[in-house]
């Protein structure tokens, strides 16, 4: 039971130095700072990076999708084109 309450105690004092200390923590260039310097150009390059690559993948699982359209498309075609021969074995 002690170990609990000084665990839950040190969590407490923990998080209460951890919202003090937010505030220096949370500045960032772009809305406290000079929105032209070279800290908010490289921000902003790394959020067009981001979404880049996130449109890249989208397009990916997109031509994944269109290539299994295609090729089931094309399978059914094929299969429709194939004809049974009569007299077989029996």
């Amino acid at each position: 039971m002690r170990r609990a309450v000084t665990r839950l105690a040190g969590a407490l004092v923990f998080a209460a130095w951890a919202l003090a200390s937010a505030a220096p923590a949370a500045a960032c260039a772009v809305c406290y700072g000079d929105p032209d310097s070279p800290m908010s150009a490289g921000l902003n390059n790394a959020v067009l990076f981001l979404l880049g690559v996130v449109v890249l993948v989208q397009a990916g699982f997109i031509a994944l999708f269109v290539s299994i359209r295609r090729r089931g498309k094309e399978r059914e075609r094929r299969k429709a084109s194939l004809e049974v021969i009569e007299g077989g074995a029996h």
